[in-house]
């Protein structure tokens, strides 16, 4: 069986869960971890997310067959500089993890081009609040999108070679120009993500002139700015790569804002109907809850009434299934029942979850 070298540089969530992913599918490769923290390698080797790390990116990438940057994205342009002046293998394949793609594989195609190397960009969309080797889970790329942007050094093999190499990750994957992935994520990650950080900043002023703002804060405020937690360096990085479509963005939702509060301030009730009416409709029609064509909004809502130990019985009924997250939604109600939410890996999960709790409680379930 045909053996590879493949160097990982950051070992964190998503470089920790890509490295699981390849290792659930070809176990005999060798995967070798870069990172500056000596506690995240000590983790990835702990673990076996890797068999050797180093925190000297050098170290490692002449023996690569495949070099993943797993970092952020001006240090994976930095690491490019740096791969440019190494005695890499012939066709080596690199490629990359950042949310922007336009500015790393233009820097791919200034800073490689002399060198006989294979250079794709790649988005793996999936994420979560945690962080660091500790947080990196094989699944984590299940039924996601994982994209590759092609460049000027992507020869015709390079792609098929990595989707075999990920074949593990589970994911969905998919092919599109540099420069329209970073308008359209601009749209649906980059912009979202300036709204809620907005919202927070505009709900914590208002808080301090009307204390019961932060009370009263649930419902739709939370859902709306939980991506408001955010980590700042990341997100400070996508921006300055990404402004001019950020920029778009802002300067059409300015507009659409001034075109509501106008409906509003001429009292025009149909007109606002119609405001909400075709959001609503738009969203319908929206792959929102897919990925990849494969449903992956594994959610159950369950009405639940305020009794002590409701929260545990219900876990109790879930023992052996593989719980993402839960929130509690009872904040604010007004009447007996709050909401809780719970979410799954996967859909048979949440069948199974479905069917106990209907099963052994007179709770109301809801999937949505």
């Amino acid at each position: 069986m045909e053996e590879k070298t493949i160097y990982i540089a950051g070992l964190g969530l998503i470089g920790g869960s890509i490295a699981l992913g390849i290792k659930r599918d070809h176990p005999n490769y060798k995967i070798l971890g870069y990172n500056r923290s000596d506690k995240s390698r000590e983790i990835a080797l702990e673990r076996g997310i890797v068999d050797q790390a180093t925190n000297n990116f050098k170290e490692f990438a002449p023996l690569a067959d495949v070099i993943i940057l797993a970092v952020p994205i001006k240090q994976t342009i930095d690491f490019m500089k740096i791969l440019a002046d190494l005695d890499l293998k012939d066709d080596v394949i690199i490629t990359d993890a950042g949310s922007t793609k336009m500015k790393i594989v233009e820097a791919a195609e200034k800073y490689l081009s002399s060198k006989k190397i294979q250079f794709v960009g790649s988005h793996p969309m999936a994420g979560s609040h945690k962080t660091g080797a500790i947080a990196a889970d094989v699944n984590l790329f299940e039924n996601a999108y994982y994209i590759f942007t092609p460049s000027t050094l992507t020869d015709d093999a390079t792609i098929s070679e990595l989707e075999a190499l990920l074949s593990g990750l589970h994911a969905r994957f998919i092919q599109i120009d540099a420069a329209e992935h970073d308008r359209v994520t601009s749209q649906i990650s980059h912009f979202p993500h300036i709204l809620s950080a907005s919202l927070m900043e505009q709900a914590g002023d208002y808080g301090n002139q009307h204390e019961m703002t932060k009370r009263f804060a649930a419902g739709g405020f939370r859902d709306m700015t939980r991506i408001a937690e955010s980590e700042p360096g990341m997100w400070t990085s996508i921006l300055l790569s990404n402004r001019e479509a950020v920029l778009n963005r802002i300067s059409d939702f300015k507009e659409r804002l001034d075109t509501v509060a106008q409906l509003i301030l001429e009292n025009d009730e149909e007109g606002i109907w119609h405001y909400f009416d075709k959001a609503r409709q738009t969203r319908k029609e929206m792959e929102i809850h897919k990925r990849g064509g494969v449903d992956s909004s594994y959610d159950l809502f369950v009405d639940v009434p305020d009794e002590e130990d409701v929260i545990l019985r219900i876990l109790e009924l879930l023992r052996g299934t593989s719980l993402v997250n839960i929130h509690i939604n009872e904040e604010n109600r007004e009447d007996i029942f709050g909401i809780l939410q719970i979410s799954f890996k996967n859909a048979k999960d949440l069948q199974r979850a479905e069917r106990l709790i209907s099963q052994h409680t007179d709770y109301k379930v809801t999937i949505k």
